[in-house]
């Protein structure tokens, strides 16, 4: 869509009215970084009131009358269709956020601060009963919530509406059903291959050694340090503070390189598109990422389609052997089965591309039983222990390697997790569209040039920010909505290329055909 004005006075007063509460988020966002990286400990209480205030004046900011009003004037006015888009999208956020009272907004705020911190010190402990106490709270202030922003079948609705609009239980009920059983039938079909012992990627790799190769692969990959930077948190995640300033953290194991290495490419890639955002209208919808769905199919499409490729590996495993001499007697070959095993694992960030997924159905599971108060924060560890034997056949230790893994429910960020599934099936048919467009993508990858991918996902899906939905989007870059099998052709080509002597028939547009011939017996 063309960014054009008319002008309109009406409009230079939103897009001011916008921007202010966009510096007031901003200001949050910093605070909540700074809080999650570099703040002293005895801090936490401060930190609590100060980000609870920024959201209330925030929220205030963008419910008041006043504000209402002038969308409503709008609506009458003669617009571009770029300005009507960005007033019609702000309408929709207006009507969702009235929901909410300030003071909730305050009280919300403030107990996730506080759940943050009980996080963390349950983390030390290794003791979810640290944390469970908060989580109750939260849990309670997200029903609340729900009932207050309304939702038609299930109260969960309303929880996966804030990252992906008219996302629904029964939909992903349904999505979750078939890619269970596809998923199921893949597995299948790789057990005979021999994949390397676990062996081949262990070792002691000194966290200073990491850090120097995470930040070269952040440059290569194209981060942007003029406006970014990376730093260490517990939980790797991204933020984007500003125009010109986006943020991502990783972690280090000295026991795991790939932890550390698949976290960044992970966050570069959430970088990436916030990085190619248009920062001429950053205060408006057209300045904002689409969903959180396509959000996460940008770091996925980043960490697996091109971070688990055998031909980025083929340029950049020598530039690993640099960094870490011990992989000096390793070939690339083995290398690239390695990192992209099948094998059912205990923690979700350190999964492979197949198995992932069962992570994120524990979670939306636990989730949804929240929600309907057919479990309680109590019996969450118990459940998980079950749905980890269920769905991936492993034994859960201790609360560090189970139900403490994941920032998110600290966050609040109830909903969040479906999203990672979505963001993965949408990697993957982007990626397949993206190989259409680019010429000889993979070859390029194995010259060590992201450069080309990096443009084509700038030109076809960063610049649009939110001016079209996710299915929109999906049809305008591939053609037609989210079609699962892409995911199909993505991976078995992806094997095709590591296993060559296993030949797949590979078609050149996935259908519903090959979908169903995967989960035919």
């Amino acid at each position: 869509m063309e960014i054009r004005y008319s002008n309109n006075k009406l409009f230079e007063e939103y897009v001011e009215r916008l921007e202010k509460v966009s510096a007031l988020n901003s200001a949050a966002a910093l605070l909540q970084w700074d809080e999650e990286t570099y703040m002293p400990l005895a801090g936490a209480a401060g930190r609590a009131r100060q980000l609870a205030t920024l959201h209330q004046l925030s929220h205030e900011q963008f419910t008041s009358e006043e504000f209402g009003s002038l969308l409503s004037s709008l609506a009458k006015e003669s617009l571009t269709p770029f300005e009507e888009k960005n007033v019609s999208l702000t309408q929709y956020d207006f009507e969702r956020e009235t929901k909410l009272s300030s003071a909730f907004v305050h009280r919300l705020s403030r107990k996730i601060s506080e759940a943050y911190h009980a996080w963390t010190a349950a983390r030390k402990e290794n003791n979810f009963r640290v944390f469970a106490p908060h989580l109750k709270a939260v849990v309670e202030l997200k029903r609340e919530e729900a009932e207050m922003r309304g939702y038609i079948s299930h109260p969960y609705n309303a929880m996966l509406d804030a990252y992906e609009r008219d996302l629904s239980v029964s939909a992903l009920d349904d999505l979750f059903s078939k890619l269970k059983t596809n998923l199921e039938q893949l597995i299948s079909k790789t057990k005979h291959y021999h994949w390397p012992q676990a062996e081949i990627l262990s070792g002691t790799f000194n966290k200073d050694d990491q850090w120097r190769w995470g930040m070269f692969l952040l440059s290569r990959l194209g981060f942007d340090f003029t406006c970014g930077r990376q730093d260490i948190s517990i939980h790797p995640f991204s933020t984007q503070i500003g125009p010109g300033d986006t943020r991502i953290t990783t972690r280090i194991d000295e026991r795991d390189l790939m932890n550390m290495t698949f976290s960044t490419i992970h966050e570069c890639g959430h970088a990436l598109y916030e990085q190619g955002l248009l920062e001429n209208v950053s205060a408006l919808p057209a300045g904002t990422y689409t969903s959180l769905s396509i959000h996460e199919s940008q770091s996925r499409l980043w960490e697996n389609c091109v971070g688990r490729n055998f031909m980025f590996w083929v340029h950049f495993f020598p530039e690993l052997q640099k960094h870490f001499p011990s992989f000096a007697q390793t070939d690339v070959l083995s290398f690239s089965k390695a990192i992209n095993k099948i094998q059912p694992s205990l923690i979700r960030t350190e999964a492979d591309e197949i198995t992932y997924h069962y992570h994120v159905m524990v979670r939306y599971e636990i989730e949804k039983m929240l929600f309907e108060k057919s479990i309680s924060v109590d019996d969450i560890p118990g459940v998980w222990e079950e749905l980890y034997k269920a769905y991936l056949g492993v034994d859960v230790p201790d609360d560090n390697n189970g139900c403490l893994q994941d920032v998110h429910w600290s966050h609040g960020s109830f909903g969040y997790f479906p999203t990672y599934s979505l963001g993965s099936l949408y990697a993957a048919q982007f990626w397949e569209a993206a190989k259409r467009s680019v010429n000889n993508l993979e070859t390029k990858l194995g010259n060590g040039s992201t450069t080309e991918l990096l443009h084509w996902l700038r030109e076809n899906i960063h610049r649009h920010g939110r001016l079209y939905s996710t299915e929109a989007l999906c049809i305008r870059v591939t053609g037609e909505p989210l079609n699962p099998s892409y995911f199909n052709t993505y991976y078995l080509h992806k094997l095709q290329k590591m296993f060559e002597k296993q030949q797949f028939k590979l078609l050149r547009r996935p259908s519903v055909e090959m979908w169903r011939l995967l989960i035919l017996p």
